[in-house]
């Protein structure tokens, strides 16, 4: 007899992980799940797939990759209803997000050999007889643990320049989108059908933590803060190198001098976006007080205006079934502690959807300022002036992405936030930048994907010397001389003692 179960919440039945619509319930997809001994094999296949994949060169694997690219690209509606069926994200939303997916696949196809390829660097003066020269060699095998907000971007953004790098991957994407992390795998092996380069593993946590334990060489992790020290733990065990990329609570900083009906868009799209369920989402916005009343009235009647469904709605359902009593614990606790709702409130929570809700004068110390909300809703509080807006802004101990609306002084506002990105008169734009790293500091993890620091992430430099010429100066010998060290010494002065 068939479990019943609630609509999104992964399944296993009969050894397959059963994937289905948070808005509808339809099936979206049945995958094998996956035991710690089909992670173990995984590995070993991928492992054997290395060679192969790492003597392609940079030439064959850009090839092969650009293949690839053009595949997603053709196919962009597909992987689109199948993005929205699965994860309940309109289907706009998903194809924004397949296109900054295969922007990336592009940039990391064709930057992999510039940026990572042997290369000679300069010698110092000290040791002029030799050359010195770098490179950057696959780690191996790179497990990748995706997350399910961001289906098809988030897993691309690792395994993309991991593949570009020179490793071979394992996917194992999260429990409630198995099925458009299977099409990713499976779309790559009709183009690259030789090895099992891009490969998945599915399952609940387990299997992830069977990933962490599989002898993979590196481990990219994207979801909330808490499984990411779980997964770095887990990886401590064999020092096994991890990227993390955690949670956020993305702050906006309206200064007084910025366009307002600018500043409101965006923040509604960066708030609002996949029902707000975005790692670098505005979550808080400080805005100065002579603007706060103007702004927050644009914001209230731009949010007003979405519409809330299952299909050809802006804002789609919570994918999380258990992340609506988040939601609603944020909202009361805020309500309760004397924050006002100027657009929806305490009945915005109508599973499985969660209608626009914005809230303003929220005590810096409540949930919904201080932890990860991760739906539709928005804080705004008014401060002093931008110096208050900053220092609010790096109370909290996530680092993400932020954001800044203003003229004079948003590029210097922007640098002292506490953030591994920022944007200026705009709101999330670093993400679909492929030349930019993407990451956080604090409680939001660290390391980088994406841009030239995404690709040096999945790479192990490799420094190599090699001797031109005798050594004027011979220090690294038994056979030097008191002479030579004199000699060695009087250069030295010379050169820094002045």
């Amino acid at each position: 007899m068939t479990a019943v179960h609630v609509p999104g919440t992964p399944v296993i039945e009969d050894g397959r992980l059963l994937s289905t619509s948070p808005a509808t319930g339809a099936e979206a997809g049945r995958v094998p799940a996956a035991t710690a001994a089909d992670v173990e094999r995984a590995v070993a296949r991928a492992r054997e797939a290395a060679g192969w994949w790492a003597g392609l060169g940079f030439t064959g694997r850009r090839e092969r990759l650009l293949r690839w690219r053009r595949l997603l690209a053709r196919r962009i509606e597909e992987l689109a209803e199948l993005v929205h069926l699965e994860g309940g994200k309109p289907v706009a939303d998903a194809i924004v997000e397949i296109v900054t997916a295969v922007e990336h696949v592009d940039w990391a196809a064709r930057n992999a050999r510039r940026v990572l390829g042997p290369r000679r660097v300069r010698s110092r003066l000290v040791l002029a007889e030799f050359s010195a020269h770098l490179e950057y060699q696959p780690y191996g095998v790179v497990g990748v643990i995706g997350p399910w907000n961001y289906p098809v971007f988030t897993p691309i953004g690792s395994a993309a320049y991991a593949l570009a790098a020179g490793n071979t991957v394992v996917l194992k994407p999260s429990e409630y989108t198995p099925a458009v992390g299977q099409w990713l795998v499976d779309t790559f092996a009709e183009v690259v059908p030789e090895q099992p380069v891009f490969t998945a593993v599915h399952g609940l946590g387990d299997v992830g933590a069977a990933l962490c334990r599989s002898g993979v060489n590196k481990v990219a992790f994207t979801g909330s803060t808490a499984t990411a020290k779980k997964v770095m733990a887990a990886c401590a065990e064999s020092l096994t190198p991890v990227l993390l990329e955690a949670g956020g609570k993305d702050a906006m900083i309206v200064d007084s001098d910025a366009d307002l009906d600018a500043a409101a868009d965006a923040c509604v799209w960066g708030a609002l976006t996949n029902a707000g369920q975005t790692c670098i989402g505005i979550e808080r916005v400080y805005a100065v007080a002579p603007v706060f009343d103007t702004f927050v009235d644009k914001v209230v009647e731009r949010a007003g205006r979405l519409t809330v469904g299952a299909e050809g709605a802006d804002i789609g359902p919570i994918t999380m079934p258990s992340q609506l009593d988040v939601i609603r614990r944020h909202i009361d606790d805020a309500l309760a502690r004397g924050g006002r709702a100027v657009l929806g409130g305490a009945d915005a929570v109508q599973p499985p959807y969660v209608r626009p809700t914005v809230l303003v004068d929220v005590p810096e110390d409540a949930a919904a300022v201080r932890e990860e909300t991760f739906g539709p809703t928005l804080t705004i509080n008014r401060v002093r002036d931008a110096d208050e807006a900053v220092d609010r802004t790096n109370a909290v101990p996530y680092g993400l992405g932020a954001s800044v609306f203003g003229r004079r002084r948003a590029v210097t506002i922007a640098r002292r936030m506490r953030s591994g990105m920022a944007s200026v008169n705009s709101a999330l734009t670093f993400a679909g930048m492929s030349t930019l790293p993407f990451g956080g500091v604090g409680d939001s993890g660290f390391g980088r994907i994406h841009g030239e620091d995404g690709l040096r992430e999945f790479g192990r430099p490799k420094a190599i010397t090699r001797r031109r010429a005798r050594s004027l100066l011979p220090a690294m010998t038994f056979d030097r001389t008191p002479a030579d060290i004199d000699r060695l010494v009087k250069a030295i002065k010379v050169m820094y003692g002045r």
